[in-house]
């Protein structure tokens, strides 16, 4: 983990600007066996020190890639220059952002390298499991990948602190071949925040997950394709998650409201049913620890949850101390950065619809002839709010039970308009946090939902 040597560079922040200064480092790790063959086994580390000054809401920046108490100095330095230059050249009078609540965050997780050979081994554990049981998949593939931030982050008249985010994931991929020949695939992830022997010290925990992971496989195989069209359906959790972050969390980023997004003009107004409300979790979500907890951003704010839509309305956006300014809000620390050279921007953290009362069971018999759409392939939505998502496991509904797996298809739709159709909302909710935001630069994030009965577009043959 980093060491501290940046809090006494405090000295050198100049009177009458805002100062943050910080200390990061990068660290990731991957292994990938492909039917049981080391196809990739690589890692990689960056480190360095970033500094922004802000002089009447004109900022000055500046990075050095290395980690010395030198580099500290310089960066302040020059981040000071360049803020004071554009300040005295600017049109205009500007403002200073209001201070903040100071206080000191400590790391929460120790950053734990496992042995390469440790993490090889386990790999190939899993793959023999999938080898040995299911020999009639014509491909298997086991991903083990890691990545970590550890900052330190000192500033002037917001809070400080030292912060670490570790995560890893196993991820398994079974492939079969389709009845017209072409193949099928599904994939599991699993672990979450922290480091190997949190989560793969033992896993057996994964071999049922895993098994019922080829039972939807070779219902895949057997799969037929959608009827094309608007229809009644139930989204899984994962998708309600992918929609969460996709087609509404973007759209409710300040900085992207600024640049028109759909959630301008709809402040205060409905956008979804009363039985939807979003919230942008910081570090914990319904009683427990968030997927990927976030304590301090990147300008020292200290994270608080952020509701964005409540019982249906639109309530609020994301925002760093700059936006938040400008619309009247109080920041809660979206603002971040994906290495020791990116500027923070705004960022989703762990962004949820929230789980209402109903029992999918229920939601399925209630419907007579949709669909149940359970996990996303991948997704991208425009600032209208307009989406568009891969379905990679689905199941038709057929007289309120469930019948054949679906073929790969794509739903779409405006997520303004096809919340408003949400009438059932089951009680449990599932997370993903295996993947990355690439709003601009990388960001892990967390996304979530519970199954939500809507009207929805989907494609066919």
């Amino acid at each position: 983990m980093l060491k501290d040597i940046i809090t006494a560079k405090k000295v050198c922040f100049a009177d009458g600007v805002q100062t943050v200064l910080r200390g990061h480092e990068n660290r990731s790790r991957q292994v990938v066996l492909l039917k049981g063959n080391l196809v990739r086994n690589d890692s990689s580390e960056s480190r360095g020190i970033s500094a922004r000054v802000t002089k009447n809401g004109r900022y000055g920046f500046a990075s050095a890639a290395s980690y010395t108490e030198a580099d500290a100095e310089a960066v302040v330095r020059a981040a000071t220059e360049n803020a004071l230059f554009l300040d005295a050249r600017a049109q205009g009078a500007g403002r200073s952002y209001p201070a903040l609540a100071n206080g000191s965050v400590k790391p929460r997780r120790e950053i734990r390298d496992a042995q390469q050979k440790r993490i090889i081994d386990t790999c190939h554990e899993i793959d023999a499991y999938v080898e040995k049981t299911y020999p009639d998949l014509v491909s298997r593939t086991v991903v083990y990948t890691e990545d970590s931030q550890d900052k330190i982050i000192v500033t002037s008249d917001a809070a400080c602190g030292h912060v670490t985010y570790p995560r890893c994931y196993i991820y398994v991929m079974l492939t079969a071949m389709g009845k017209n020949g072409a193949p099928v695939e599904l994939f599991k992830a699993f672990g979450g925040a922290g480091s190997f022997e949190d989560h793969f010290a033992d896993t057996a925990y994964m071999y049922p997950e895993i098994d019922s992971l080829y039972t939807r496989v070779r219902d895949k195989v057997e799969g037929v394709y959608a009827e094309a069209g608007v229809k009644t359906v139930i989204l899984g959790g994962m998708m309600g998650g992918m929609l969460a972050h996709e087609a509404v969390g973007h759209t409710v980023e300040a900085d992207l409201v600024i640049g028109g997004s759909v959630a301008g003009p709809n402040l205060n107004k409905r956008v979804a049913s009363e039985l939807v409300t979003l919230t942008d979790y910081a570090s914990t979500a319904f009683g427990r620890e968030a997927p990927l907890p976030v304590y301090l951003d990147d300008e020292g704010t200290l994270a608080q949850d952020v509701t964005l839509i409540k019982d249906g309305i639109l309530t609020g956006y994301m925002n760093s101390r700059e936006t938040a300014q400008l619309f009247g809000m109080t920041p809660a620390g979206n603002a971040r950065a994906w290495t020791f050279s990116d500027e923070p921007i705004i960022r989703m953290r762990n962004t949820a619809i929230h789980p209402g009362k109903d029992k999918l069971e229920d939601m399925i018999a209630s419907i007579d002839d949709g669909y149940y759409l359970i996990e996303s392939s991948n997704g991208q939505a425009d600032l209208t709010g307009e989406f568009m998502f891969g379905v990679s496991l689905g199941y038709e509904i057929k007289h309120g039970r469930l019948g054949k797996a679906l073929l790969d298809t794509t739903v779409s739709g405006i997520a303004f308009e096809m919340l408003k159709t949400v009438d059932m909302v089951s009680d449990n909710v599932t997370w993903s946090s295996s993947g990355f935001c690439g709003k601009k630069q990388p960001m892990p994030v967390g996304m979530a939902g519970p199954e939500m009965r809507c009207r929805i577009s989907i494609g066919g043959r």
